[in-house]
């Protein structure tokens, strides 16, 4: 982990200050407060919106006594204890960023392949995370990075920009059907369509690269839980409140896990803000010290 670490020490989007400009169409109180707990807004056809700059939240089981809650970016570029919301235990287990089976009974269910790739690459001390080599990452830790995602979304489609590494995603919302696995050429983000079902966004992802196309992706969360190029995913969008987004994201993986698991990730908006330009190879010198370690 100490790479990725690493990596987040001088990232901009931890530490920089950036313009804020009010939107003009969030709810606000008497104050000027955004209301984050008002109704989520909705598209001209009735849809819910998920456009906005969202950053990870908490919704786990509370820290044990005396632990932090963890820091993000808030207000003005500065960084703020990452905002927790109520626990459900009757929801999936929360993923964190350094474990995506933190909160799961056993762990996450590896295959002897997974558990195997996973030990190698704890030997080399996470070095080779794709986040530590400003390369793209897998969803759910781009889901839970410290820098925030921005949210576009159009009737035909949504786009999501991630300020760490640059990463963007297309999500098809045309009608088109997901294409079979091994149909188009494995992509970093796979390819993924989205339908709705009642107010719940539905996103499937297949067709990505796996760990057996590249010593780098297949890469879940910072402690290098991985998945293969036969992972299908499923990420169910919802929007309780103005200034919450939900995410529960199920794994379907028979090389890299014994049976479909499901993980829950919260978002909390960022309202009055934008993404901060972000160029991971701008400093490299990090390699320098993973080389020396």
């Amino acid at each position: 982990m100490s790479a990725v670490v690493a990596v987040l020490g001088w990232s901009p989007g931890v530490t920089a200050q950036w313009p804020e400009f009010p939107d003009p169409n969030a709810p606000r109180d008497a104050e000027g407060r955004v209301r984050m707990d008002a109704p989520p807004p909705r598209m001209p056809d009735g849809r819910p919106d998920f456009s906005g700059l969202w950053m990870r939240a908490a919704s786990g089981p509370p820290p044990p006594e005396g632990r932090g809650r963890g820091r993000g970016r808030g207000g003005g570029g500065g960084e703020i204890p990452v905002e927790r919301f109520p626990f459900d235990p009757d929801g999936p287990p929360v993923a964190t960023f350094g474990n995506a089976g933190a909160n799961m009974d056993g762990g996450l269910p590896f295959t002897p392949w997974a558990q195997e790739l996973k030990d190698a690459r704890s030997a080399l001390r996470n070095r080779d995370n794709p986040d530590a080599n400003c390369l793209p990452m897998g969803f759910l830790q781009f889901h839970l990075q410290p820098q925030p995602r921005k949210i576009i979304q159009t009737e035909k489609m949504i786009l999501i920009e991630y300020e760490a590494n640059y990463g963007i995603r297309h999500i098809y919302l045309d009608g088109r059907e997901l294409p079979p696995q091994g149909e188009p050429q494995p992509w970093w983000y796979g390819y993924s369509v989205g339908r709705w079902e009642g107010d719940d966004l539905v996103i499937e992802t297949n067709n990505l690269r796996g760990a057996e196309d590249s010593e780098f992706d297949g890469w879940l969360d910072v402690n290098g839980s991985p998945y293969s190029n036969q992972a299908r995913f499923v990420e169910r969008f919802r929007r309780p409140a103005f200034g919450h987004l939900q995410i529960d994201l199920t794994v379907d993986d028979p090389k890299a896990y014994t049976r479909t698991w499901t993980v829950r990730l919260d978002q909390r908006l960022l309202p009055d803000q934008e993404l901060i330009e972000a160029i991971c190879n701008e400093n490299q010198q990090f390699r320098r010290r993973i080389e020396i370690d």
